[in-house]
């Protein structure tokens, strides 16, 4: 059982109670009002404090401003017993509430306290702990057993397993060796390791993920921004509504004291509490519960969206497929085939693509730096390099169309990149990608959410998007798209409908940015796809889209829960204090226990299971 924390507002709780009912079992007047008063001063101070710091920013309508008021009202009826109730209730209740709202928010920093503030670097073969912050890239830093990664870095020895579940949501132990990328946040398990930081402690991983987070109640939802709006204007109306069921009875001769009491009834009932506090915070957790689960959404405004999703656009390579590209055949014109592949090792060299890489793999010699010159990466189409004075064009059939080569287009089903040397066709490689076991689930999880539009977008030819398209179950799909087109696409797709886009690379960080809700895989995605999208799949995990949508769903479900059960419910108490049926201190405990319901069923956005 989890210990209660002792603060000084429990204290002040628990002394006024003392007094409260010190006054109600003594008999002698006098003294019973002194220990009403001290309750009521000691529980109170606080609020007329708030109140009147409010009041000097320009913000009298408030829950604070609302029970002083109330409270004055029943003194002046000489309700001693309902004014000290009312104050106690509400601070009983704004204390549960706090605490409840504290621990979720502890709950969702204890998932996401990925980051180590100490590293054991090597200096001279000496191990020595500094501060995170004073890590440099190339520093070299050992991991040992139960400790967390402080920094992004690389395995330069040993080989261990990891707990990932903090950043990626996968409880299966990631094992990792020798050359092997690790990001700041993963757990050791099993071995030492000695990695080398390619990353500062802000520009890491762990440190972006918490930052998301921090800022993710920046960019409110709508239906945050409603319920804003809706309390300034909801509760100076009660106000004067209270005034007019004070003010009209009296004048037409009914009893002062006795509409007054009506009508701070139905001010202290009044109060948008559930809603103020019960809307922010399902937002919040919706939002760790994502993170929970490795999936990373910037705010509040992305979280509500999701759920209204129609159009999902995925990119192709890295998406749908792995990424991991594969030489299948050499096809060399007036050429040996060992030239060529030197020819396109040299013009790929200072090439990041998954293609390159590829191409590069397969050449085994080492490559002269000096014989390269001109370099130049034409986005969407290839590279373009002089390589010993011969001018080398590698890439896809558009970029030699582009420069009147001819060429023969190959059939075979799979990336074909065709070569060119000055001006002159002498090949071409055909290179094979991996469907990622997910993507062919996806369209049926997909279609489970009730998301039929599923586009698949690629700048690869005609033959091989079809033939990917068709294992995925993907019925639309276009090819042979640069960058601009795919914006374009995206447009027309996203007029009259919400579409998300789903990519990985910095080609795609134009259309992220443009689509409704921008998704980017966090494991192998660009910094810059990261930076443009508003969802990060940390484990680059399709089947996390689904999981995501549930999320968004199931927060807005208990959001709705929450506002008509408090406007319900207040409705009811208001009505009935207006006939006399119900007291102030009942109003105040309705409301207190409406607040705490909202709350409590707030919670259950971190325990609900979706799947």
């Amino acid at each position: 059982m989890k210990k209660i924390k002792i603060n000084d507002d429990l204290i002040k709780i628990v002394i006024s109670t003392i007094l409260f009912f010190c006054a109600i079992f003594v008999s002698n007047n006098t003294l019973k009002l002194t220990f009403l008063i001290l309750s009521y001063i000691i529980i109170s101070y606080e609020l007329y404090i708030k109140a009147i710091k409010n009041l000097l920013n320009k913000e009298l309508f408030d829950e604070n401003f609302l029970m002083i008021l109330a409270t004055i009202g029943a003194f002046y009826i000489q309700e001693y017993k309902e004014a000290v109730l009312v104050i106690l209730l509400f601070q009983i209740g704004e204390y549960l509430s706090d605490l409840a709202v504290n621990n979720s928010k502890k709950t969702i920093t204890n998932l996401l306290d990925l980051r180590s503030e100490e590293t054991n670097i090597i200096v001279k073969e000496e191990i020595i702990k500094i501060e995170t912050k004073k890590v440099k890239i190339g520093d070299i830093f050992i991991v040992k057993p139960g400790e967390k990664v402080p920094l992004d870095g690389i395995i330069i020895s040993g080989k261990t397993s990891f707990d990932t579940s903090s950043l990626t949501g996968e409880s299966v132990p990631k094992i990792l060796s020798e050359n092997e990328n690790i990001l700041s946040g993963y757990v050791n398990l099993d071995s030492v390791v000695k990695v080398k930081a390619t990353k500062t402690y802000e520009t890491s991983t762990a440190s972006k993920i918490i930052e998301l987070i921090e800022n993710s109640n920046e960019k409110k939802a709508k239906t945050e921004k409603f319920i804003t709006k809706f309390s300034k204007i909801y509760t100076p109306v009660v106000v004067l509504i209270a005034l007019l069921i004070i003010t009209i009875p009296t004048l037409i001769g009914l009893s002062f004291d006795e509409w007054l009491y009506k009508g701070l009834v139905f001010l202290v009932m009044s109060c948008p509490c559930a809603l103020v506090i019960s809307v922010p915070l399902s937002f919040f957790l919706g939002i760790g519960r994502a993170s929970k689960e490795g999936i990373l959404v910037k705010g509040s405004n992305e979280l509500e969206k999701l759920q209204n999703i129609e159009t999902i656009c995925f990119d192709k390579t890295g998406t749908i497929t792995e990424g991991v590209f594969e030489v299948q055949r050499v096809t060399p014109i007036g050429i040996k085939k060992e030239e060529l592949l030197e020819l396109v090792a040299y013009a790929e060299y200072y090439s990041n693509h998954p293609i390159a890489k590829a191409l590069k793999k397969d050449y085994p010699k080492n490559v002269d730096k000096k014989n390269i010159s001109n370099f130049k990466e034409i986005s969407g189409k290839g590279i373009s390099a002089t390589v010993k004075n011969d001018k080398i064009l590698v890439g896809n059939a558009k970029l030699l169309e582009d420069k009147n080569i001819e060429i023969s287009k190959s059939t075979q089903v799979g990336t074909i990149i065709y070569i060119a040397k000055n001006q002159k066709y002498i090949g071409n490689i055909l290179i094979a990608d991996t469907i990622k076991e997910e993507s062919k689930q996806i369209v049926e999880a997909l279609n489970k959410e009730g998301i039929k539009n599923i586009v698949m977008l690629s700048g690869d030819d005609e033959t091989t998007v079809k033939d990917i398209a068709k294992k995925t179950n993907i019925l639309k799909y276009y090819a042979k798209l640069l960058p601009t087109d795919k914006v374009e696409i995206v447009k027309q797709l996203s007029e009259n409908n919400l579409l998300a886009f789903v990519g990985d690379g910095i080609n795609d960080a134009p259309v992220i940015k443009l689509a409704d809700i921008g998704i980017s895989m966090g494991k192998v995605g660009s910094d810059a796809a990261i930076e443009a999208s508003d969802i990060v799949l940390m484990h680059d995990n399709l089947n996390k889209i689904p999981i995501a949508i549930k999320i968004s769903r199931y927060t807005k479900k208990v959001m709705k829960f929450n506002i008509v059960f408090a406007l319900l419910t207040k409705l009811i108490v208001l009505i009935l204090g207006v006939f006399g049926i119900t007291s102030i201190w009942m109003a105040v405990f309705a409301d207190v226990g409406v607040t705490l319901i909202a709350v409590l069923n707030t919670l259950s956005i971190l325990k609900k299971k979706l799947y």
